[in-house]
């Protein structure tokens, strides 16, 4: 199993690197992407900055005979369901409240107040899309919700 890398036109935080996490890009390519159709998915998170999922990129790794995983926002796993259909399985990490997940962004200490609060207002939003998930995990507890969407793709992947 391998992780798909998205392009993004956000700034690297922490020790991020150009990629390994993210492939890191300016606006006005990520719109020729768009332009050239070629995404699986993409979404304007928040104003400028976009996230997106190149195709290129996962028939490449599709090709070597890799697992994908895709560790995207809603919309783009609501999109990527769509696209794969029932040879994707899509898994919905709910944190265990709101208030624990600002106590979570606030300690890893990497966004302004101002860039929390608007994650927290997405964040709002995406709970709400939960339901157009395969899955749904609360991630209460990092080693127990580890093992619980291990189980799930173990048991996706022996289907």
């Amino acid at each position: 199993m391998h992780f798909s890398i998205s392009l993004t036109t956000r700034a690297p935080r922490g020790k991020e690197k150009n990629g390994v996490e993210y492939f890191f890009t300016s606006v006005e390519d990520f719109r020729t992407h768009i332009a050239n159709d070629d995404f699986i998915e993409y979404e304007e998170v928040y104003a400028g900055c976009f996230y997106g999922t190149l195709k290129s990129q996962v028939e490449k790794q599709i090709m070597q005979g890799q697992n994908v995983i895709f560790d995207v926002d809603v919309n783009g796993g609501i999109n990527i369901k769509n696209h794969f259909g029932e040879e994707a399985l899509s898994i919905f990490i709910m944190p265990p409240s709101i208030e624990e997940l600002r106590n979570r962004l606030e300690k890893r200490g990497t966004d302004s107040l101002e860039v929390i609060d608007q994650r927290i207002a997405r964040a709002e939003y995406e709970i709400s899309q939960a339901d157009h998930f395969d899955k749904v995990v609360v991630n209460d507890d990092l080693a127990t919700a580890q093992a619980e969407v291990l189980s799930l793709v173990k048991m996706f992947l022996e289907q």
